[in-house]
């Protein structure tokens, strides 16, 4: 079965706790604070598997964790690293945030290895936060929890040429003809319900790979037919072989055949309908009416494109044919598909970003960096307060409160808890 769409759910680990632990021997008058780190939580990466060629194996597994970091302990004893987790997908799979549809990995090189998302750090133990005036620290800090994504998993195949064309123009058979691969053949539209690869090698030597991909039809931009399953497939490659049928049998103007097919791919995606192309007129050996030949010839000239006349059948043509595609190809350079600008990455947000806003009079303090700051200290114990108070100042919300406005005897919420101003 081939599966080339899948959405999973991964989460990396969370930090370790660091440790409130006191230094207790014989002999030892006075020991201080020694706790621990805690570890810092497992990555999520993916890795290119070269023994996969579909999406089938996460058809049932949706969720992948990495491993969670070990709580640190007394004796400065750090917490062990949770494990990182390597998820292997075909070569040509793009990840994507199932939220924002924003890119976040490439994997179109062999052996490629991304990191996704990041662990969460482990919490400091009391050992760190011992001062001359604040000699016996009774708080730690909480590790990060890892973050957990919605992601999409998409295969492109990666073949150099895509065949184009309607359904039962011949694609499937000029395929088997000029390789090794055996597509279903039949006379019914949509006997493609997968895309198919086969490598050429022309006689000039030079090898190129091939995709008959699954039929199009007029709204596949739009999803209609197997709509957007073709066009996944054709994006990635260098080439395109419009395939337009012009022996009349099936009553089918190959002109209209043309412009339909283009404005599909212009739909979808304006670098698509750039690629460059070339027109092959297929079933020239059962030709009814040589008016729509000459009707593409024209179409041909008109639009600067190369025409190949072919038939699958006899071989007509096809030399000629892969000559050129083989020749072709060698002007036209590999490209990345997703453009550096466009991808996004998933971190743990900046340490300084929060917002503040004032409802019903209640100045109301969120953010990532604000619930990492409430992890890592105890509300209950004064030491823990007075350094919690300290990291708001040195993060800029003293200062940003007063600039809205705040007075003395207001409150201030963060998270589920509501403070006095002083």
């Amino acid at each position: 079965m081939f599966t080339d769409y899948t959405k999973i759910i991964i989460k990396s680990g969370d930090g370790g706790n660091g440790a409130i632990s006191f230094r207790r021997e014989k002999y030892v008058a006075a020991g201080g604070p020694d706790g621990g780190d805690g570890g810092k939580g497992g990555d999520v990466y993916f890795k290119v598997d070269k023994d996969k060629n579909t999406l089938i194996d996460f058809r049932y597994n949706k969720k992948f964790k990495a491993k969670n970091g070990e709580n640190g302990s007394g004796a400065r004893c750090n917490g062990k690293y949770g494990e990182d987790i390597y998820i292997g997908v075909p070569i040509g799979t793009i990840i994507k945030d199932a939220k924002t549809g924003k890119v976040v990995a490439d994997l179109s090189k062999p052996d490629q290895i991304e990191l996704v998302l990041k662990g969460g750090r482990g919490g400091k133990g009391n050992s760190h936060f011992a001062t001359p005036t604040r000699q016996v620290p009774r708080f730690a800090q909480d590790g990060e929890k890892g973050e957990e994504k919605e992601i999409i998993l998409e295969l492109k195949l990666i073949a150099d040429v895509g065949l184009l064309g309607f359904p039962n123009v011949g694609k499937s058979t000029f395929l088997s003809t000029v390789t090794d691969a055996r597509p279903k053949i039949a006379n019914y539209e949509f006997t493609t319900l997968e895309p198919n690869l086969g490598v050429v090698k022309s006689k000039n030597g030079e090898s190129f790979v091939i995709a008959d991909i699954p039929g199009i039809i007029e709204g596949a931009s739009s999803g209609i037919g197997l709509g957007l399953q073709f066009l996944r497939h054709v994006e990635r490659t260098r080439l395109l072989l419009h395939l337009i049928d012009v022996s009349g049998v099936t009553g089918r103007d190959p002109v209209n055949d043309f412009y339909t097919i283009n404005e599909e791919l212009k739909k979808y995606s304006e670098k698509l309908a750039n690629k460059k192309q070339i027109l092959v007129a297929t079933k020239s050996d059962i030709i009814q009416d040589d008016g729509l030949y000459k009707k593409l010839e024209n179409l041909a000239k008109e639009k600067n494109i190369e025409l190949f006349k072919i038939s699958s059948v006899t071989g007509d043509g096809i030399t000629e044919l892969l000559d050129y595609v083989a020749k072709t190809l060698k002007s036209l350079p590999k490209e990345e598909l997703i453009d550096i600008e466009d991808r996004v990455v998933y971190t743990l947000e900046d340490e300084e970003k929060f917002n503040i806003e004032k409802i019903d009079g209640k100045f109301i303090i969120t953010g990532k960096a604000i619930e990492r700051l409430m992890g890592r200290v105890n509300i209950a114990d004064n030491e823990s307060l007075y350094y919690f108070h300290k990291c708001l100042r040195d993060m800029g919300v003293d200062d940003k409160l007063r600039e809205m406005g705040v007075k003395e005897g207001d409150i201030v919420k963060i998270l589920d808890y509501e403070l006095e101003w002083e």
